[in-house]
C-alpha cells in the first residue's frame, strides 16, 4: 500500500543563525559610522577604522600590512572582520581562521601559512575569446549506431542555424558539440553561445520571440534578448581566482610520477616553491599586459596570543614579500607570554610586530547599544520580546556580558513556547537565568564546593 508521509519542519528548509548572520557590513555612510547600520550597533571608532581600510583595500593601497583587533571578549572583534569581508564584496577573498588551526600534524606550519596566505590573494583574469552567439533557427543532429551496441544510436554530428538581428550563419560542428546540444536540451529559438577554443556551449535561454511564440503566460526561465551585430565575435570573460588554487591546478598538472603511472596518482598536501614561483611569474605577465587585476585579500587570525614564535616570525616575514595579502590579528589577551619563550609582551606577540600593525581597540558596549543590539538578535531569530523582558536581558547584560544575554534568548523561548506564549516575559528569562549561569555564578559555584571537585 502506497505510504505518505510528512517532512518534518526543519527538513524543509536550511537555515540556520549563526553569530553574526545579522551582520551584512560596516553601517557607514561615508566613512563615519551610524550609530545602527548594516547590523553593527556602537563601536564607532572602530568601524570607522575599518571603512578607511576597506577603502584602502579596494584601492590595492592596502596590500602587505596587518591590523590587530585588540579589546575584551564580547566586543565585536569578530563581527568587525566579518563586516570588512562583506564591505570588500565577492571577489575579494576573505579567509577566516583561529590559531589553532595552524597547529596541524598532517601539514609543517610553514606550508600551512603558506597556502592560507595565497587563498587570500585574488586576481581577476580577463581573457578575449571568439565566440558564436545567436538565436538557433534550425538544428539537426546527426546519429549512428553505437559501435558495440547497433540498437543504439548516439550524437556523431551536427549542424545548426543561428543569427542575430543582422546576419545568419550555418555551422556544422563534431560529436563533442552535438552531446553537448543534447545535453542541454538545445531547441530553435534558444540562444546560444559557443566558445570554439573551449570546446564549450553555453546555453542562455529561450528568446524573447521564442516565448511570444509559444504563447507563455508563466515561465521560470528569464527570456533573452536576440543578440545584435555579427555572429562571430570577440566577447571579454572574466574568471576570478585565487593564487591557491593556480598553484593546486599547477601542481596537478606537473605532478605526475613513476608512482602514478602504475598506480592512479598520489595527493600531496604541500606544494613545491617552484610551482609557486611560476604562477607568480605568470600571473605578474598578465598584469603587465593588462589581462589580470590583483585582489589583495583578507587574512583574519583569532585567537592570535595562541601563536607561537615561529609563527609569528613567518607572518612577520611574509608581510614584506612582494605578493602578500592583509592580515588581521584579533586578540583578547593584555599582557602575556609568548607561546615558545619566556617573554611577557603585549598581547603575547612580538614587540617587532605589534610595532608594525595598525591597531584597533574595541571597547564595552553601553548600556544603549546592549539593548539595540537585543532588538536586531531577536529580529535575526525571529523572536519577540516585550518591553519588561528586554529591560530585564538589558539589565542583565550590564552585569554580566553580551554573550551571556544574546544565547540566554533561545531557551527562554523555548520556555515560552512550552508556556503556550509566543512573546518573551521577564519570568520566561529569569527561569532560564536559572538553568543557564553565567561565569560568575559559575565561579562562585566552583569556590562553593571547591573541596568536592577533583583536582
Amino acid at each position: 500500500m502506497p505510504e505518505v508521509r510528512e517532512v518534518a519542519p526543519s527538513l524543509r528548509e536550511w537555515e540556520r543563525i549563526a553569530a553574526h548572520s545579522h551582520i551584512t557590513g560596516l553601517g557607514l555612510d561615508g566613512l563615519r559610522a551610524k550609530f545602527v547600520g548594516d547590523g553593527m550597533v556602537g563601536q564607532i571608532e572602530a568601524r570607522e577604522a575599518c571603512g578607511i581600510v576597506v577603502r584602502l583595500i579596494k584601492q590595492g593601497k592596502f596590500a602587505g600590512r596587518a591590523i590587530l583587533f585588540a579589546g575584551p571578549p564580547g566586543t565585536g572583534k569578530s563581527a568587525l572582520a566579518m563586516a570588512i569581508a562583506k564591505e570588500l564584496g565577492k571577489d575579494v577573498p576573505f579567509v577566516p581562521l583561529t590559531a589553532s588551526e595552524i597547529f596541524s600534524t598532517e601539514m609543517k606550519k610553514t606550508e600551512f601559512l603558506t597556502q592560507v596566505l595565497r587563498k587570500a590573494i585574488g586576481a581577476r583574469i580577463h581573457e578575449v575569446r571568439k565566440i558564436y552567439e545567436g538565436k538557433v533557427e534550425e538544428i539537426s543532429i546527426e546519429k549512428a549506431p553505437h559501435p558495440y551496441n547497433p540498437y543504439q544510436q548516439i550524437p556523431v554530428g551536427a549542424t545548426i542555424k543561428i543569427s542575430t538581428t543582422d546576419e545568419s550563419k550555418r555551422l556544422t560542428m563534431d560529436q563533442t558539440f552535438a552531446i553537448q546540444l543534447i545535453q542541454q536540451g538545445v531547441e530553435t529559438g534558444d540562444v546560444i553561445q559557443i566558445d570554439v577554443d573551449g570546446g564549450r556551449i553555453v546555453k542562455l535561454g529561450p528568446s524573447e520571440e521564442a516565448v511570444k511564440d509559444k504563447k507563455l503566460d508563466l515561465t521560470s526561465v528569464q527570456p533573452v534578448p536576440v543578440p545584435k551585430g555579427k555572429i562571430l565575435k570577440e566577447k571579454e570573460f572574466v574568471y576570478p581566482v585565487t593564487l591557491h588554487t593556480l598553484d593546486v591546478s599547477l601542481a596537478k598538472q606537473s605532478g605526475s610520477d613513476f608512482f602514478s603511472l602504475f598506480f592512479g596518482g598520489r595527493e600531496s598536501k604541500e606544494i613545491e616553491p617552484e610551482v609557486r614561483k611560476e604562477v607568480d611569474e605568470y600571473i605578474k605577465s598578465l598584469v603587465q599586459e593588462g589581462r589580470c587585476e590583483l585582489l589583495p585579500g583578507v587574512v583574519f587570525i583569532d585567537e592570535c596570543s595562541m601563536l607561537d614564535i615561529e609563527t609569528f616570525a613567518f607572518l612577520n616575514r611574509a608581510l614584506e614579500q612582494e605578493l602578500a595579502p592583509i592580515i588581521i590579528f584579533a586578540t583578547n589577551r593584555g599582557i602575556t607570554t609568548i607561546r615558545g619563550t619566556d617573554i611577557k609582551s603585549v598581547h603575547g606577540m612580538p614587540l617587532d610586530l605589534v610595532d608594525r600593525l595598525l591597531i584597533i581597540n574595541t571597547k564595552p558596549y553601553t548600556e544603549k547599544e546592549i539593548r539595540k543590539i537585543l532588538e536586531i538578535r531577536a529580529q535575526a531569530e525571529k523572536i519577540k520580546l516585550d518591553d519588561e523582558a528586554l529591560d530585564y536581558l538589558t539589565q542583565l547584560g550590564t552585569r554580566t556580558s553580551l554573550r551571556y544575554v544574546i544565547q540566554l534568548m533561545a531557551p527562554s523561548f523555548e520556555i515560552a513556547k512550552e508556556e503556550r506564549c509566543e512573546v518573551i516575559k521577564k519570568e520566561h528569562i529569569m527561569k532560564a537565568e536559572k538553568l543557564f549561569v553565567d561565569v560568575k555564578k559559575s565561579v562562585e559555584y566552583l569556590k562553593e564546593y571547591e573541596k568536592q571537585f577533583l583536582t
